[in-house]
């Protein structure tokens, strides 16, 4: 898309702090880190979210995800990572290109993202079991 500024990152129309590139992949260091070392996968063709992308590029993205984190923990010294990868404006991506996030987590240091356990309900249960089938 013309006007996608992570297609633009991706293809290396922007600058941007690269720490891994292939034909399909960059990823990049984000500019408004959650810690240190918070980076982003972004494929070089666009894909506005999980649902577009083929499963095929999906399993590479995953497969790149994994030799960044490794190395950004490793080289680092974090004591963690979160992946995280968000569709939809109700799950928090504000830029629609699929991309993901690579956080790295440092013992002490940092806020664990997580939620407030609810519980499944036979009710909700029941429902869910016969709306969703995949």
């Amino acid at each position: 898309m013309a006007d996608c500024i992570f297609c633009k990152i991706a293809n290396g129309e922007i600058p941007a702090a690269t720490l891994y590139e292939d034909d399909d992949f960059r990823v990049i260091l984000d500019l408004g880190p959650g810690s240190k070392g918070h980076s982003l996968v972004l494929p070089k063709a666009h894909y506005a979210n999980l649902y577009e992308m083929p499963d095929e590029l999906l399993g590479k993205a995953m497969a790149v995800a994994k030799k960044a984190g490794d190395a950004l923990v490793k080289g680092l010294g974090a004591d963690g990572l979160n992946l995280i990868q968000n569709n939809g404006l109700a799950a928090g991506q504000t830029v629609f290109h699929f991309h993901m996030h690579l956080i790295p987590r440092y013992e002490g240091k940092d806020e664990v993202i997580g939620w407030t356990p609810g519980t499944l309900t036979d009710g909700d249960k029941e429902e869910i079991l016969a709306k969703v089938k995949i």
